[in-house]
C-alpha cells in the first residue's frame, strides 16, 4: 500500500511523522527500517545505551523502549480498525509507559531483539490486509484515523526518534565514545 494520506487521515499533530516519510510502499519502507535502526544502534556499549543528553531525558535504552510501545500500541489500533471496530481506541500516557517499563534493566540486544519481533509482527500484520482495510476509518485517541495513516506514524515516529537519537545523543560533546 502507498503511503500518500489525506491531511483528513489523522491527527494534526503527526504531521511531522507523516512529513518524514518518503513516498513508496509501506510495507518495504518498514522493513527496511527496521535493518537501518538496528545497524545503528547494535554495537552500542551499555555506557552508551544509557547515556541522556540533559536532565530529565529518557536514555538511548528508553528511547528504542518508547518506539517498541509506540509500535505495539499503533499496531493495536491497526488491527482494531481494520476489523472494524467502532469504539474509541484510548490514548497512551508515554511518560508513565517508560517510568514503569524499566528498560534501563535490559541489555540494548534485548531491546532491539523486542523492536524486531514487534516490527516484524507489525509487518506481517499488515500484509494480511486488504485493500479496503488499509483505507478503513476508526477512532484513536477522540480522532479520527485510517489504518495507513497508523502504519505511516510508525514509520515516521521511528525516523524521528532516530534522529533525535543520532543528533541529541551521538553528537553530544559528553556522548560516552565507548
Amino acid at each position: 500500500m502507498e503511503n500518500r494520506l489525506e491531511q483528513n487521515e489523522y491527527a494534526p499533530y503527526y504531521q511531522p511523522y507523516v512529513e518524514m516519510v518518503a513516498d513508496g510502499d509501506l510495507i518495504t519502507i518498514l522493513s527496511e527500517q527496521m535493518k537501518e535502526t538496528i545497524i545503528c544502534l547494535k554495537d552500542l556499549s551499555d555506557v552508551q545505551a544509557e547515556y541522556r543528553y540533559g536532565e530529565g531525558k529518557w536514555s538511548i535504552k528508553e528511547v528504542i523502549g518508547h518506539m517498541v510501545d509506540t509500535e505495539r500500541v499503533m499496531a493495536y489500533r491497526i488491527l482494531s480498525i481494520a476489523r472494524g471496530e467502532s469504539q474509541n481506541l484510548p490514548g497512551f500516557n508515554e511518560e508513565e509507559y517508560v517510568r514503569r517499563a524499566n528498560f534501563t534493566k535490559k541489555s540494548i540486544d534485548e531491546l532491539l531483539q523486542d523492536f524486531s519481533i514487534v516490527r516484524q509482527s507489525t509487518v506481517l500484520l499488515l500484509k494480511s490486509l486488504g485493500e479496503e482495510a488499509w483505507l478503513r476509518r476508526g477512532l484513536a485517541n477522540n480522532y479520527e484515523i485510517t489504518v495507513r495513516a497508523l502504519a505511516v506514524i510508525i514509520a515516521g515516529h521511528e525516523l524521528h526518534h532516530r534522529s533525535i537519537i543520532h543528533e541529541r545523543y551521538m553528537k553530544s560533546a559528553f556522548y560516552p565514545k565507548q
